[in-house]
């Protein structure tokens, strides 16, 4: 399902103009976006919870010429799902 996609289904279900609707979810995402990028821990009850996790460097290597390359440490954002999506994904 895309953004676009999100953004109709909302919209025809509660009666709301796509405009307005967009709007919405476009803010929602840059708040939990700037709250990850500030390193807050974003918490959507019985949905999951979205935080940045540091990753340690390592060593890689090259597939093509078996080189061994460093891949520096980074930043990634990890999702939990919480218990109730858990529940109905599951089945």
């Amino acid at each position: 399902m895309t953004k676009k996609e999100i953004v109709a289904k909302v919209a025809r279900e509660t009666k709301l103009r796509q405009f307005d609707v967009k709007k919405v979810v476009h803010k929602t995402f840059d708040c939990i976006r700037e709250s990850l990028v500030s390193g807050e821990t974003v918490e959507l009850r019985n949905f999951g919870v979205f935080k940045v996790k540091e990753r340690r460097g390592r060593k890689g290597r090259n597939p093509r010429t078996g080189v061994e390359v460093p891949v520096p440490p980074r930043k990634v954002v990890a999702f939990k799902p919480g218990l109730l999506m858990k529940r109905q994904v599951k089945g």
